[in-house]
């Protein structure tokens, strides 16, 4: 019986359905399963990236947690837990790390523990895994200590390069080498530098109050004009 062209069209389909079935078929068997293994592969991993994520997360929080129980101790006058305090100088985050080791050498400087809280600070300076700002207060802290140690020119090579107008150690790294300068005699040197300190209002009030009063004696003027209002 001759097909007319309504069924011709259908059992094209249908034989083309089955090419596909069997196209398809082939290549299950084929490639099947290792298309099923890189898809179970691919999931686990993208599974075991979510949970590296969350866990991390965690992990930072704890740590953060800790870290502000540590500090808070420590700026209260208190002695932070030692092994806490030991565990966080381990830390994988640099800035926890870096934070944990200057706490861990200001306790120790607070006991007089002078050489143990050097030999801390000089490792952070040298320690090129911080960010350098930890490495110049470090350094900074470091001379601070040793500086009965270390004759004036010694401290300024350490520190005229963070004694700079503008340098976020401005304050501290200054005034240690304006000393320095001072204890050579240099005071052309040391009376603007304490001047400089003194206007400086990104340096702390404590070491602007020094420095006024140490520019003062050396017949540098560091007072500020005083602002004046239109009537």
């Amino acid at each position: 019986m001759a097909l007319t062209p309504q069924n011709s069209e259908v059992f094209m389909r249908e034989v083309d359905e089955a090419v596909r079935q069997d196209q398809l078929l082939t290549f299950w068997q084929r490639y099947g399963r290792i298309a099923l293994a890189v898809l179970v592969l691919g999931l686990a991993a993208f599974g075991g990236w979510l949970y590296w994520q969350h866990h991390s997360r965690q992990q930072s929080e704890a740590v953060s947690e800790k870290m502000d129980a540590v500090l808070t101790s420590a700026v209260g006058g208190g002695t932070p837990d030692a092994k806490e305090l030991d565990a966080l100088t381990k830390a994988s985050q640099p800035g926890y790390r870096a934070s944990a080791l200057l706490t861990k050498a200001g306790v120790a400087a607070r006991k007089g523990d002078a050489k143990g809280a050097i030999a801390i600070y000089s490792a952070m300076a040298a320690d090129k895994g911080l960010d350098q700002p930890y490495r110049d207060l470090a350094l900074i802290r470091q001379t601070a200590l040793e500086y009965g140690s270390l004759t004036p020119q010694q401290v300024v090579d350490r520190l005229k390069p963070l004694a700079i107008e503008g340098a976020p150690w401005f304050g501290s790294a200054g005034e240690l080498v304006a000393l320095a300068y001072a204890s050579m005699g240099k005071t052309d040197l040391a009376g603007p530098m304490f001047a400089a300190m003194a206007k400086d209002k990104n340096v702390p009030e404590t070491i602007r109050s020094r420095a006024r009063q140490m520019a003062g004696a050396m017949g540098v003027d560091a007072v500020e004009p005083a602002e004046t209002t239109e009537g």
